[in-house]
């Protein structure tokens, strides 16, 4: 199973902000119960890094100043750990559990962000495909439509 087959959950995961933003808007946009990551992009919509609600506790924790200051690009982390449509499910899952990741973007060709792949999304389509091959396999050892 690859990653394009979540693809329509994982657009709705998808929000976008530019590395301009404020961190107090990015933190407006992740009050929202089932979102913890965002990604920013430059001018061109190309993938520049995530925004986590960790990291704007962290900024938060170390500012002694006035937050509206304090822009994305400032908190993002740079260098970022994503997936590609054709690439196996199966192999994300296993990543992200490696690296305590629960959400991880999801980039085209041209590194524009076109989803978010969510731990339990994934999980759940897989667990939907090993139901679905052992219904085959009692079929098939049942005999039905066996001719």
């Amino acid at each position: 199973m690859r990653v394009a087959s979540i693809l329509s959950v994982a657009r709705e995961r998808l929000v976008a902000i530019q590395v301009d933003t404020s961190l107090t808007e990015a933190a407006q946009l992740l009050c929202s119960r089932h979102r913890a990551l965002l990604v920013v992009c430059d001018s061109k919509g190309t993938m520049t890094g995530v925004i986590t609600k960790t990291d704007i506790v962290w900024q938060v924790s170390r500012c002694h100043g006035v937050l509206s200051d304090v822009r994305v690009a400032d908190v993002m982390t740079a260098v970022v750990t994503y997936c590609k449509q054709g690439d196996s499910l199966h192999d994300v899952l296993a990543l992200m559990h490696l690296r305590d990741f629960v959400h991880i973007p999801i980039i085209d060709e041209e590194s524009r962000p076109c989803g978010v792949v969510n731990a339990r999304d994934a999980l759940q389509a897989l667990l939907g495909e090993v139901e679905d091959e052992e219904a085959l396999l009692r079929a098939y050892v049942a005999g039905i439509g066996y001719r």
